[in-house]
This record gives structure tokens, sequence and C-alpha cells, in this order.
């Protein structure tokens, strides 16, 4: 009776035995397969830490969260260097394919134009939406024209029988961004001169 018993021990030992070996197996070979490039991984979630020049992506699937070692981050996220990992961090906008920074955009996605890092449906005013770079630039909008200049020649206003005047306007507000396109600040015309110069100089040309 007790040989029986023995051998029935031993039978459910090593089908317990057989059954750990092919879990192990199994899950050894679901760990290599997620967790290439990292130096920590879960059997559950994947990498933890990678080696030093790769990036931790993380990211959500219901309520468990998953880690993969990358070269480059993908759209949506950024590459931020820290001390002990690398991280891809995802872009606040959703409306953002490439940043630079967690709030600033360097690239929109279709439909949107990038304006000082953000990204707008609209360009916002005194903003022309430019398609080929889908980006907003800047408009330039000039006060009014000041009064014509006196009229001068050579930086004379006597001697010769006709001159140029000119006049300007400016742009208000602070100084224009590199790049904005203004129309023309200053015009200049033709102008005959009055005057005759003292002493006789007077040329009529």
């Amino acid at each position: 009776m007790q040989w029986i018993i023995f051998m029935l021990l031993l039978f459910i030992s090593s089908v317990e035995m057989l059954t750990q070996n092919r879990w192990k197996k199994q899950a050894s070979t679901g760990l290599l397969e997620n967790c290439t490039g990292c130096v920590l991984c879960s059997e559950d979630n994947g990498c933890i830490t990678c080696h030093h020049r790769l990036f931790l992506l993380i990211w959500r699937d219901g309520i468990r969260q998953y880690g993969m070692c990358v070269h480059t981050c993908p759209p949506g996220y950024f590459g931020a260097r820290g001390l002990e990992v690398n991280r891809c961090t995802k872009c606040r906008s959703p409306s953002c394919e490439s940043c630079f920074s967690r709030d600033f955009c360097m690239k929109c996605k279709d439909k949107f134009y990038l304006y000082k890092g953000q990204c707008f449906r609209q360009c916002p005013p005194s903003t022309t939406a430019q398609p080929g770079t889908r980006e907003c630039q800047e408009t330039c909008e000039p006060g009014p024209w000041s009064e014509w200049s006196a009229c001068t020649h050579e930086g004379r206003t006597c001697g010769c029988k006709w001159g140029v005047e000119t006049r300007v306007r400016e742009v208000p507000g602070a100084a224009r961004e590199e790049g904005v396109t203004c129309p023309a600040l200053l015009e200049t015309r033709k102008c005959r001169m009055r005057k005759h110069c003292p002493g006789g100089e007077n040329h009529t040309a």
C-alpha cells in the first residue's frame, strides 16, 4: 500500500515539474521577444530599463502598462535623456506630430498649422497660413505714410532743377521677427527744386 502511495506521489510530482518547465520555456520565449535592448525586463510589462543609448517607450493598453526600448521615439513623442534612464515623453498637444519638449511642437499633424511651437486649426490674427510648410507666417502691417521730405539732390536742397523726395512708414510695435515679409516701407519720387543756392552755385541739369 505504501509503495502504491509513493508511486502516486512521484507521478504527481513529475507532472507538476513538467508543467512548470513548459511554462518557464513559454515565458522565457515571450520575454526574449519583448525585451530587446532591455537591461531589466518584466514578464508582464516588458522593458523597465534600457541600455544607455536607447529610449524607454511606455504605453498603456487598458489598465496594463508596457515598456519597449527604441532607438528613436515614435511620432507624438520626444526623447528626454536622464541620468538613470532615457525616456520617450509624449507631446502634450494631441495635434502635435513631433515636439522639442513637452510643450513646444516642431511639426503639426495634418489639418493643423504651426505657430510659435503650438498647433492651430486656423492661424491666429496677423498671420497667414502657408500650405507648403503647414506654418503660420506673421504678416507685416505698416503704419501710415509720412509727409514727403524736402526735394534734394545729392544732399542739397538747392542748385538743381530736379531732385528726389522721399516718404517712409513704420511697423508699429517691437522689431519684426526674422523672415517676415513687409510691403514697401520707403518710396521716392522725382521733384522740381525751386531754390537757388546762395552765391550763384546753380545747376540747370
